[in-house]
């Protein structure tokens, strides 16, 4: 199973900013130390994306502004981060990453990016932490090579992905669903195809039930031949910006879940870490980590059945 990274392209942010940065990095030494004892999984670095393959989803004068350092004070406090030549480098690589996840779950059945879930980046506009939106561009970019004709955006980060929404539900093929908490960020939501608000304080019981239930639904309205699973890790309790009250075994299920129907069904998944804020990043590393294992597990299931079928996964 191939897992891409960008975490050596990293950011410089003032002290005290609140994007923790340092999970990617030590993200990635968790999925490296996992590496012995997982057969085929396999750590690759991320190619940057393309300023051609951005422009597909993106206003081309928003993509000059970002390259070029030229965005407005405004728009660089609506994304949250400073402008800098490491931001563009380092945005370009989140959607490389997971436009690589995207062609590798094709080929192999499942396949992840240590980064991505860009869901707030719109057309002309980043928002949220996000520059440009990496399942927008990946989805973008695989339709229209024909590689895919439907596809299931199932976004489980606990922020509603109104990027998303903006930029996939009016195009042929794509099935966008959100589930998130509905007093989160972002204030104005863009309705996807089907979204789910879930009170504060949501329990695991409470997600999983209407987790399962829209699953169903979206994968009968949508039939996909790929599905972008968001696996976001702030729906665990202990995440500041969260609002939800799961367990790290209750999101562990949740990716469970996720990744067995899919398995059951063979539709090909590619994973992307979205996003998790917890005060103690061990938090956010051990629900990510449990999330790629959990997914290595799935892979392992699918080239086994195959290979006991008679066939071979390419």
């Amino acid at each position: 199973m191939r897992v891409y990274h960008a975490e050596r392209f990293t950011i410089p942010l003032p002290a005290g900013h609140r994007f923790p940065m340092d999970k990617y990095r030590r993200l990635r030494e968790r999925v490296e130390n996992l590496l012995p004892n997982a057969p085929g999984l396999r750590l690759e670095h991320a190619p940057a994306a393309t300023r051609r393959s951005l422009e597909r989803v993106h206003d081309p004068a928003y993509v000059g502004r970002v390259m070029s350092g030229g965005l407005s004070r405004a728009e660089v406090r609506l994304i949250g981060l400073p402008w800098s030549p490491a931001l563009v480098e380092r945005s370009c690589r989140s959607v490389g990453a997971t436009q690589s996840a995207a062609h590798a779950a094709l080929e192999e059945g499942v396949a992840a990016s240590l980064a991505g879930g860009t869901h707030h980046a719109g057309f002309a506009r980043g928002a949220g932490f996000c520059v440009f939106n990496d399942v927008a561009v990946a989805c973008a970019d695989a339709m229209d090579s024909g590689a895919l004709r439907r596809v299931l955006v199932f976004d489980c980060d606990v922020h509603q992905g109104d990027g998303n929404a903006e930029l996939l539900r009016r195009r042929d093929g794509v099935y966008v669903a959100s589930l998130h908490a509905a007093r989160n960020y972002p204030h104005h939501k863009v309705p996807g195809h089907c979204d789910v608000g879930f009170a504060d304080g949501a329990d695991d019981a409470t997600y999983l039930e209407i987790l399962t239930t829209m699953l169903k639904h979206a994968i009968e309205r949508a039939r996909p031949e790929l599905v972008f699973y968001l696996a976001g890790a702030d729906v665990f309790g202990g995440d500041r910006l969260g609002r939800l009250a799961l367990t790290k075994a209750g999101v562990a299920a949740r990716d469970r879940r996720v990744l067995a129907t899919l398995e059951n069904i063979s539709v090909p998944v590619a994973l992307v870490m979205a996003g998790g804020y917890a005060d103690n990043l061990d938090d956010i590393v051990d629900i990510h980590a449990t999330t790629v294992s959990l997914a290595h597990a799935s892979w392992t299931r699918r080239h086994l059945s195959t290979e006991q079928g008679g066939g071979a996964l390419a």
